[in-house]
């Protein structure tokens, strides 16, 4: 029985080391893999990939440069959606704006909602079609989802109401889609997967 128990410890440990050895090897792929994309300025699939190597052994050298790696580049791609993305968006519906459906929704109101994008703001206003009248329907900080995020790491954004919206643009960066991918709790942060509320926004 002696000689057993430190075999069985021999073992475990081999098997442990054996395991770290596949994880820091398959960190190391991942993080050399976003190294290749960020050369070729695909900087949302690097982020992706820094991101996966970051959560695998956040602890050593290559989970460090990888979580660097992340904060930059979130920086970098919120930045460069908030410029295309500051201004004023004409709501129309939810369905995308060049389907009929849209349309005729459009067509059956009194009043037109927009939101006016600053960068420290969303100011959400209604404006009645035949008056002109403007009124102010809500203001929400412009907060982004730093913690688990469930479609997107750097273009979710948090309203007070605790629901998390993921943000993106057409290529001409004229049309403004986002979509309820997520809630805020007490418990922490529930993804979304069906029947997701969604908006679409025209830029004027």
């Amino acid at each position: 029985m002696k000689k057993t128990f430190p075999l069985i410890v021999f073992l475990i440990t081999l098997q442990i080391f054996g395991q770290d050895d596949q994880k820091t090897a398959f960190q190391k792929s991942k993080y050399e893999l976003a190294v290749s994309y960020y050369k070729k300025a695909d900087f949302v699939k690097a982020l992706d990939l820094f991101s996966l190597a970051a959560n695998i052994k956040p602890e050593n050298e290559i989970g460090q440069e990888s979580i660097k790696k992340v904060d930059t580049l979130r920086e970098f791609l919120r930045k460069e959606i908030l410029d295309q993305a500051i201004g004023v968006w004409k709501k129309s519906g939810s369905q995308p704006v060049w389907s009929t459906t849209a349309m005729n929704s459009e067509n059956q109101t009194d009043l037109e909602e927009f939101i006016e994008i600053s960068e420290n703001e969303i100011l959400f206003f209604e404006v009645d079609k035949k008056t002109k009248e403007k009124k102010i329907l809500k203001k929400e900080s412009l907060v982004y989802n730093d913690q688990k995020s469930a479609v997107s790491l750097y273009s979710e954004i948090v309203l007070s109401d605790g629901t998390i919206w993921n943000c993106s643009l057409n290529e001409k960066s004229d049309i403004l889609h986002v979509i309820n991918v997520a809630i805020q709790t007490e418990q922490g942060i529930e993804k979304i997967t069906n029947d997701n509320l969604e908006t679409y926004y025209v830029k004027i």
